[in-house]
């Protein structure tokens, strides 16, 4: 890493290059003639309540719900059901400054403590175990209950918008089944496990036109919207490193074996639990957390962090737009069940003109994961930690916290306003997809970006499995297609168990 950069301090106010075709798309945004205005069987006028319904709602999909509709009934979270993950892991982090940044991003992704929240109706709740979902139905005690999301999308024709929060493998085929009868979709980070899926499902959302989130609650974060705006407003100059790191995973991953099946509990329906997947035996130690780290349903520390990690560095030097994509993968040992417990993965991104913003030069982004860390900055101060996202300039270095966390140079300069706000403001992420639904516009990380964004992180998981034939790997962005090394097109999706399709 190259640390001889130094970042003048002439003005403690960076004046914003021309963005005059940026903000003409912005402005453009806000002309777009709502839907409520046309004619049209299944378009709500912005009164309208919105009846939503939750699958996957006993973790992370539970507590999005609960962001949009305050709970009935206050009822307190049980264990039941399997393994899950320990609220606010972020805080056992091995790195305490870092840990309290990544605490401090995701409580500015949510709405305070405390707030009485309607944005929208609870109308049904699915999920496939009785016992770990209980907590929410009883939190929402007038919600249509159900294990099976097929049964439910049959019986509730009045259900406006869904949202998923299953684990990653069953994310596309639940969401295209909905999309394909004009349901509004919320899914949960990554968008989706495969490539394919990605590409599949932001065709469906254009065909069907409806509004689409995937559920990386720091995109919409004051801290995200000042990091683009640091960065394409020139206060580090030429971005030319990019640094992500994270402590996960925090469940078992490595060269394991699965554990044997054991006897499926009554309160789970397996079947649907499996959607598309193998057809392979239960076992509590996979469910309902440390699914993550299995390679039939999970995509490791990329499928928990990668979103929250990558989405800022993608938004802000246009990563998304890059034609090609060079990558490798180097990790510690892993199995045929078992992702690795730590990667260090290089992504080179060529230069990019952008409309608004200019020329962007090459770049290189470094994932790391495992508890593996980035080299120390020359410039940064001891005892200082070096935070989740870290940028290295040609005219300065800036770092912030994954989960949208406020930027910050290196070294620190409390008194550095930076540039003036210009990007829209669009509220939490759910305000932001709701009112997307009542107005009939796009959300600000609806599929067309989002799916961009997964894409490049499930790039990781292909170098893994393509790491042993000694290549860096040579993606075709536009054709979706590994150039240098066909057999590793293979990976970009796989056979679903009989009976499920996208």
């Amino acid at each position: 890493m190259n640390n001889a950069h130094d970042l003048s301090k002439k003005s403690k106010n960076v004046s914003r290059r021309n963005f005059l075709g940026t903000a003409g798309a912005a402005a453009a945004a806000f002309t777009i003639v709502p839907r409520h205005v046309m004619a049209g069987k299944g378009y709500l006028q912005p009164s309208d309540t919105v009846n939503v319904a939750g699958i996957g709602i006993g973790s992370q999909g539970g507590g999005d719900i609960q962001q949009i509709c305050t709970p009935e009934v206050q009822v307190q979270r049980g264990g039941g059901g399997g393994n899950y993950r320990p609220p606010q892991a972020a805080e056992k982090s091995p790195w305490p400054n870092m840990g309290e940044a990544i605490v401090a991003a995701m409580a500015d992704a949510r709405p305070p403590a405390g707030s009485n929240i309607k944005l929208a109706n609870i109308y049904a709740l699915c999920d496939v175990d009785s016992e770990k979902g209980d907590y929410m139905f009883k939190s929402y005690p007038r919600a249509k209950v159900y294990s099976d999301w097929r049964v439910m999308l049959e019986k509730e024709p009045s259900i406006d918008a869904v949202v998923i929060g299953t684990p990653d493998h069953n994310h596309a085929t639940i969401a295209a089944a909905f999309i394909k009868e004009k349901k509004h979709i919320y899914v949960e980070k990554p968008m989706a496990k495969t490539i394919y899926e990605c590409r599949k499902l932001t065709e469906l959302a254009k065909q069907y036109d409806v509004v689409t989130q995937m559920g990386n609650q720091g995109h919409a974060t004051e801290g995200t919207r000042r990091t683009v705006e640091w960065i394409q407003s020139g206060v580090i100059g030429n971005v030319r490193e990019v640094y992500l790191c994270t402590d996960r995973p925090t469940w078992p991953q490595g060269n394991l074996a699965r554990p044997e099946g054991v006897r499926v509990p009554k309160n789970l329906n397996y079947d649907v639990w499996l959607g598309p997947a193998p057809n392979k035996p239960y076992h509590p130690d996979i469910l309902h957390f440390n699914w993550r780290g299995l390679w039939d349903y999970g995509v490791g520390a990329m499928g928990d962090i990668g979103a929250h990690a990558f989405d800022q560095p993608v938004w802000a030097l246009n990563l998304h737009t890059a034609p090609k994509i060079r990558i490798q993968a180097a990790t510690t040992p892993f199995s045929e069940d078992y992702l690795p417990a730590a990667e260090w993965i290089t992504y080179e991104f060529p230069e990019r003109f952008v409309q608004g913003v200019g020329y962007m030069p090459p770049v290189k982004v470094i994932w790391c994961d495992g508890g593996l860390m980035p080299p120390r900055p020359d410039k940064l101060e001891p005892g200082r930690a070096v935070l989740s996202c870290l940028y290295i300039g040609d005219k300065g270095i800036m770092m912030h916290a994954d989960h949208g966390g406020m930027p910050t140079l290196v070294p620190e300069d409390k008194d550095f306003t930076g540039p003036d706000p210009w990007l829209p403001r669009t509220g939490l992420i759910f305000e932001d997809w709701i009112n997307a639904i009542r107005n009939g516009t796009k959300s600000s990380n609806d599929f067309s970006y989002a799916s961009q964004l997964t894409e490049i992180m499930l790039l990781t998981n292909v170098a893994v499995l393509s790491k042993r034939a000694n290549v860096t790997l040579e993606y075709d962005v536009p054709d979706m297609k590994i150039t240098n090394f066909p057999e590793a097109n293979d990976l970009f999706h796989y056979d679903y168990r009989e009976g499920w399709s996208l």
